[in-house]
């Protein structure tokens, strides 16, 4: 756009961004169901009490110092959109997430995912996403609410549909998970089945003011926990997904972050208080629980990275009018830089810890050779 106008306004002509940014809601619907299935709840339990003490600390400090920071540019940025409460929990959540995904995968490249680090980092990070996500949807319902009045049946509304789904949804699909758990089994009937009621959750959500993605989340949440079952629900759902309607999200963030708007020095300050926050409290909270430096200090920056998860509530900010462009944009920033981090970071981690690190990985290889 800043090299050549013309060509761009021919890629994305303005009568086109609505509709782009409608498809990029699908592929952000179907994301967010399979980031749901991918938490399962199961997987929190051997280490429940360990895992909700690092990530609500890993909540919980990133989210105070996002409230500071957020004080502190609400009259020059943010006064004349919206008021404080709603761009404060936006800040404050928008520090505290991680990104599930990114971080699985790190673990799965790194083969961590049988050991006690990376099995409490993956039990740790989806304990902070769902309870960030439960968060984001209570901001929600304070932010859309016109009164005091409205905000409590909201959060009403709220409780209700959480009944519903963990009440009634959830049994009804662990009776389903027991019958549908093969390939030839699971039918082009029983996936419409799945998409309608889908397309429904995120709906109900939306009417109830509390977004169609935390829907799509939670029905994700409470598919069966038959591990054969989710795995062939996500390659139906990723193939159209990942393929077609995700990449159309980036476009429409990559549209609305006008880098033009960036002050460096806000944009490092914003950076600095994330990573101190989220680095810092899951590496003081894991010290607490009896967690060795290193590992400390891994999952500290395993919690840190915040990728696509990030850039989705960005989005649900930038789109109800609470971030201004200008904090978005450094927002944007300031999620590229800490995913972007997180593996420089663990070399480095690494090259301190090079002796331990290098006893762990013969450990590793032994391991595995035996398997």
């Amino acid at each position: 756009g800043a090299v050549w106008p013309e060509a761009y306004e021919v890629l994305f002509p303005l009568s086109a961004l609505a509709n782009l940014e409608l498809l990029s809601q699908f592929g952000l619907i179907l994301f967010m169901f399979v980031i749901g299935m991918e938490l399962n709840i199961n997987d929190i339990k051997p280490r429940f009490s360990q895992s909700m003490i690092i990530s609500h600390a890993g909540i919980f400090i990133p989210f105070l110092l996002g409230l500071l920071i957020s004080y502190m540019t609400y009259k020059d940025y943010a006064a004349d959109t919206t008021t404080f409460l709603p761009y404060g929990l936006f800040i404050g959540i928008s520090m505290s997430i991680t990104a599930f995904p990114v971080l699985a995968r790190i673990i799965q490249e790194r083969q961590l995912g049988k050991s006690h680090l990376g099995m409490l980092s993956i039990s740790t990070a989806a304990a902070g996403d769902i309870s960030a996500w439960l968060m984001l949807a209570g901001a929600m319902a304070i932010t859309q609410s016109g009164s005091f009045l409205s905000a409590i049946y909201n959060f009403l509304f709220l409780i209700l549909y959480l009944l519903v789904i963990f009440g009634l949804v959830r049994p009804f699909f662990k009776v389903i998970g027991r019958l549908y758990d093969n390939q030839e089994v699971v039918s082009k009937t029983m996936i419409g089945f799945i998409f309608v009621l889908l397309l429904a959750s995120a709906y109900a959500t939306e009417l109830l003011s509390m977004h169609a993605l935390f829907g799509a989340f939670m029905l994700g949440l409470v598919m069966p926990e038959n591990v054969q079952f989710r795995k062939i629900l996500t390659e139906k759902v990723e193939d159209v997904s990942l393929t077609l309607f995700l990449p159309l999200f980036f476009v429409s963030s990559g549209l609305q972050t006008k880098l033009g708007l960036l002050d460096r020095l806000l944009t490092g300050a914003f950076t600095l208080i994330a990573i101190i926050g989220k680095f810092g409290g899951t590496y003081v909270a894991a010290r607490f629980c009896g967690e060795r430096k290193k590992a400390s200090l891994y999952l500290g920056a395993f919690m840190n990275t915040r990728g696509l998860m990030e850039l989705v509530v960005l989005a649900i900010g930038r789109e109800l009018g609470i971030l201004p462009p200008v904090i978005f944009t450094i927002l944007v920033m300031m999620t590229l830089i800490t995913t972007f981090m997180t593996t420089p970071l663990l070399r480095l981690i690494d090259l301190f810890f090079k002796r331990e690190t290098e006893l762990e990985n013969a450990a590793l290889q032994k391991e595995n050779s035996g398997a």
